[in-house]
C-alpha cells in the first residue's frame, strides 16, 4: 500500500467514524426525548435502559452506515479537491481509476464489518432491544385477529375462531385432515389452553370424527392433551420481528411461514435480500461520492456536501419505495431490493464518463 492509499484510507475511515458518531448522538438524544416519560416510570429499571441503548446504538450505526460512508466520502474528497490535492494526484501521473483504489478498499472494510454485524450481531442485540420496547414502551400486546387458519401439514388444516394471547387460551378449535379433497378426520374442541409444564395444549370438551369407508367413528371427552403445530409464541407481537432474526433464522422463518401456508413471508424475504445488498450499496455510494466531490467547486465544499445530502435523500426514498413495493407484492423482493443499487450504478457510470480525469 502506497503513502497515498494510506492517507486516503485513514482520512476516510476517521471521517466515517466521526460522521457515524455525530448522527448516532443526535438520534439518541431525540430518542431519549421521545421516551423520557416512559423511562421515568418507577417500574423501568435503570440498568435495562442502559442495556437498551447498548443495543440501540449499534443497530442505528449499522443501519445508517451506507449513507454515512457516502457523506464521509463526499466530505473527504471535496476537502481534498478544495486544497488542490486531487489535481496534484492526477498531475503526478496517477489515473483517476488508480485513485479510486483506497476508496474501494475502505468500502470493502466497512462492507464486510457491516455485513457480519447486520447478519448475526445486530439481530441478537435487537432481541433484547425489542423485548424492552414491548415491555416498557409499547405496552401489552393483544392478539386481535379472528378466524385464524394454519396449514399444519400438506393434509392437515388448523382453525381457531379467536385467541387470548395473555391467557394462552383459544376458542372454537378444529383440526381437519383432508386427503384428495376428501375430509378424513376432524378434531374439534370448544377451548384449547397451553400447559407450560408439559409444553402441550389441553383440549377441553373435544370431539373427534374419523371418516371410515362405511360410516364414521365419533369419540369425545372432557379434556385431552395434544401437541399441535402452533405455540403461544405464534400469537405474540410480530411487529418488526425480522430485525431480531439472524440470517439463518430468517431462512428458517421464511421456510416455516411457507410450509404452514401463512402470509407475511415477503417482509422476511425483503429483509434477507436487503442485508445481502447492503455491501454492494456501500461500493455504489462511495463511487458516486468520489465523482460528485472530486471537482474543485467555486461554491466551496459546502455546495458539494449539500449535493451529497440531496443524493442521500433521493437514495433513501428509492430504498423505502422499493421495499414498500416488495412488501405489498407489487415487485418480487429479490428484484425490489436491487432497484436502488442498479439505478444508482447506472447514474454513477454516466457521471463517471464526464468526470475530469
Amino acid at each position: 500500500m502506497k503513502i497515498l492509499d494510506r492517507y486516503i484510507t485513514k482520512k476516510l475511515l476517521t471521517t466515517f467514524l466521526f460522521v457515524v458518531f455525530i448522527i448516532v448522538a443526535i438520534i439518541v438524544v431525540i430518542d431519549i426525548t421521545e421516551k423520557i416519560d416512559d423511562f421515568n416510570k418507577p417500574e423501568v429499571p435503570m440498568d435495562r435502559i442502559w442495556q437498551y441503548y447498548a443495543d440501540f446504538i449499534p443497530w442505528i450505526a449499522n443501519l445508517i452506515s451506507p449513507i454515512t460512508v457516502f457523506i464521509a466520502t463526499v466530505f473527504v474528497t471535496a476537502n481534498m479537491a478544495s486544497h488542490t490535492e486531487i489535481v496534484s494526484i492526477l498531475a503526478s501521473g496517477i489515473s483517476f481509476k488508480r485513485m479510486l483504489y483506497p476508496y474501494f478498499l475502505t468500502a470493502l472494510i466497512i462492507a464486510i464489518i457491516s455485513f457480519y454485524f447486520n447478519g448475526w450481531v445486530i439481530p441478537d442485540a435487537n432481541k433484547s432491544r425489542r423485548s424492552f420496547e414491548i415491555e416498557f414502551i409499547e405496552g401489552k400486546y393483544y392478539f386481535s385477529k379472528t378466524d385464524f387458519h394454519v396449514q399444519a401439514s400438506p393434509t392437515e388444516y388448523l382453525y381457531l375462531e379467536r385467541f387470548d394471547n395473555n391467557r394462552n387460551i383459544g376458542h372454537k378449535f378444529t383440526l381437519e385432515r383432508i386427503v384428495q379433497d376428501t375430509l378424513r378426520e376432524k378434531l374439534s374442541a370448544n377451548q384449547i389452553e397451553w400447559n407450560d409444564s408439559t409444553k402441550k395444549w389441553k383440549l377441553k370438551r373435544w370431539q373427534r370424527r374419523v371418516i371410515l369407508p362405511k360410516g364414521e367413528l365419533v369419540t369425545y371427552g372432557a379434556v385431552m392433551d395434544s401437541s399441535l403445530v402452533i405455540i403461544p409464541k405464534d400469537f405474540q407481537s410480530q411487529h418488526r420481528l425480522w430485525e431480531t432474526l439472524t440470517l439463518p433464522e430468517l431462512d428458517e422463518k421464511i421456510n416455516e411461514i411457507s410450509s404452514r401456508g401463512l402470509e407475511g413471508a415477503k417482509v422476511y424475504k425483503v429483509e434477507k435480500y436487503f442485508r445481502y445488498t447492503m455491501p454492494f450499496t456501500v461500493f455504489v455510494l462511495v463511487f458516486i461520492g468520489v465523482i460528485v466531490s472530486s471537482r474543485k467547486s467555486r461554491g466551496g465544499t459546502g455546495l458539494q456536501i449539500a449535493v451529497g445530502f440531496i443524493i442521500s435523500f433521493i437514495f433513501i426514498i428509492f430504498v423505502i419505495t422499493s421495499r414498500g413495493f416488495a412488501e405489498g407484492g407489487i415487485i418480487p423482493p429479490i428484484i425490489a431490493v436491487w432497484i436502488p443499487n442498479v439505478v444508482f450504478s447506472v447514474v454513477g457510470m454516466f457521471m463517471y464518463k464526464y468526470v475530469p480525469r
